[in-house]
């Protein structure tokens, strides 16, 4: 074991040991030249049966960790591989387990389960939407830690695992007994993004009810069968999470944050007065169809009506409340997937007070994968409309990079605009700018692996000559000003701050200042043209943008600790 006071690789002081697995010890240590905190996970070669099998899957883990980027995730700093133990640096969460929560206070109140609940929806999005997707497999509460400030840690990647698509089931059972779905037994087909969801919904059960579904008798009852108090809505989508049958549960973790954002309009209720609803309307339709005598005439009606109530829902949207406007969307939509006027009136509704925020980008989320005619919306919209899709794709684009509030809108812009840099139905300008941002996102989903790592297919020689291929040419003719400014801060602040990583693998100083002198000469030239009220809506990005450069050049002499000249 590490000793208390020790020095691990040179860098890392031991301090205290602050928690111990069935193979593992975690200890506190701190980088004294930097003066940060770090956890240091040990797992020694004695301690464990089968060790290289126990570390090969440790190695699986933390190159999975390195790969990703998420705030409720913890990154992984260092490996330090020796004959006789193995030792994963990682960030030093400050908090304690839901499992901890448990069993000290019991079951928890139900509107802290739905928060803890919504934000793992989140991360676990985030997961499903890695390219292959990662799935997590072993969500329980002493999985999740629970720090201070009312934020969530997942980790323990453990038994994590991407899919693959062509596999038809997984080979090996892995999970926790109460808590893993059954498809995670073996021979019940593949684990993918639900078994994710029954997992969580086992886990909401355990922390609302305080009765462990890994416990006899392995079974979840309705929650309300143990407190009556407890919302009907929030009992529906906990049995919806936890069905059998993959196919009957949520098809996604946005789908399930939207019914835990509604959790009250989920109430069985609710539910029994809308299908009283629909009865009663289908009684009088069926009868109506039955009695129609001419098929094309019933065809011509019914497209009739359904345009005049694709009408009606965009015209009562227009006057609605705020709250009431989105959902008259969603009903437009799932009428008429491949009409784009809805769907770009809903993206003008998120940018209305200029934050995109993570409800939003989980309603917008759910309508997307939402099931019509048997695919989803996006499907239907893609394949039905492709010039409204290519267009709702780029301002989406646009949307989750620029206004996303998470701070993950640029990995999430990706897909967007990776859809359409090659559009034949959008202008030059705006294949251009989705060309430029796709290649800006795409750095920020590899490029971090770099720094967790210091190794990467990706290397910074790479990331600062493409930063000087994307800030070449006069941009606003390319595009506009707007995308200029924001390319030129870009390699400013990627200069501020990576200027160590760019000089480490063999930018020159000169080549850095050259940069700079360049963005100088641009901003001197090819901002004439700009009318008076142009130049007034980008004052204020300019005078950034020229604080940017000087910060720069100040960052790149220290780095270097000469000038240029010398």
């Amino acid at each position: 074991m590490l000793e208390i006071g020790s020095l691990v690789d040179g860098k890392y002081r031991v301090l205290n040991k602050c928690g111990q697995g069935g193979m593992s010890v975690v200890y506190m240590a701190i980088n004294e030249r930097a003066n940060k905190t770090w956890a240091i996970k040990e797992v020694r070669k004695d301690g464990v049966q089968n060790f290289d099998i126990v570390k090969q899957g440790l190695i699986v883990e933390t190159d999975l960790l390195k790969r990703l980027s998420h705030p409720n995730l913890p990154s992984i700093v260092d490996v330090i591989d020796s004959d006789d133990s193995f030792l994963i640096v990682m960030d030093f969460i400050e908090g304690r387990t839901l499992k901890d929560m448990l069993a000290k206070y019991g079951p928890q109140p139900q509107e802290d389960v739905i928060d803890w609940a919504k934000q793992l929806c989140d991360v676990l999005g985030y997961l499903h939407s890695r390219r292959p997707p990662i799935i997590y497999r072993d969500m329980k509460p002493s999985n999740v830690m629970l720090k201070p400030d009312g934020t969530i840690v997942l980790f323990d990647f453990g038994t994590a695992r991407e899919y693959k698509i062509a596999s038809l089931e997984d080979t090996t059972c892995l999970g926790t007994r109460g808590y893993a779905a059954p498809e995670q037994y073996g021979g019940h087909g593949q684990t993918d993004a639900r078994t994710d969801i029954f997992c969580l919904g086992a886990t909401m059960y355990h922390l609302v009810t305080g009765h462990n579904p890994s416990e006899p008798p392995y079974q979840m009852y309705p929650i309300r069968q143990w407190n009556q108090n407890l919302s009907a809505g929030l009992e529906s989508i906990i049995l919806k999470c936890t069905q059998q049958n993959p196919p009957d549960r949520y098809t996604s973790c946005a789908e399930l944050l939207y019914d835990l954002e509604h959790f009250e309009e989920v109430d069985i209720a609710y539910r029994k007065k809308q299908i009283s609803k629909f009865r009663k309307f289908l009684v009088p339709a069926v009868a109506a169809a039955a009695l129609c005598a001419a098929a094309f005439s019933f065809h011509y009606l019914e497209s009739s009506e359904k345009k005049s109530t694709y009408e009606y829902y965009i015209s009562s949207a227009e006057k609605a409340s705020d709250d009431e406007r989105v959902s008259y969307y969603r009903s437009a939509i799932s009428l008429e997937p491949e009409n784009d006027e809805a769907w770009m009136a809903l993206l003008d509704e998120f940018l209305d007070d200029d934050t995109f925020t993570s409800e939003e980008s989980g309603i917008l989320q759910s309508i997307l994968i939402a099931s019509s005619s048997g695919q989803t919306n996006e499907a239907a919209f893609k394949s039905s409309n492709r010039e409204g899709y290519d267009n709702f794709c780029f301002e989406a684009g646009i949307l989750y990079y620029y206004k996303l509030e998470s701070g993950s809108g640029k990995t999430q812009a990706k897909h967007y605009f990776g859809e359409v840099r090659e559009s034949e139905y959008l202008g030059d300008e705006q294949t251009v700018r989705a060309e430029c941002l796709y290649k800006i996102s795409d750095y920020y989903s590899s490029i971090g692996t770099v720094d967790n790592t210091g190794d990467s297919s990706v290397t910074y020689r790479d990331y600062w000559d493409d930063l000087v291929e994307l800030t070449s040419g006069n941009l606003v003719e390319m595009d506009n000003a707007n995308t200029a400014i924001i390319m030129y801060r870009e390699m400013t602040s990627q200069i501020i701050s990576r200027a160590e990583d760019f000089k480490d693998s063999g930018v020159t100083q000169s080549e850095m200042l050259e940069q700079l002198e360049n963005i100088e000469a641009h901003l001197e030239t090819d901002f004439d043209a700009l009318t008076e009220s142009q130049e007034e809506g980008i004052r204020d990005s300019l005078t950034a943008l020229n604080e940017s450069l000087l910060q720069a050049e100040q960052v790149i002499n220290s780095k270097f600790g000469r000038t240029a000249e010398e």
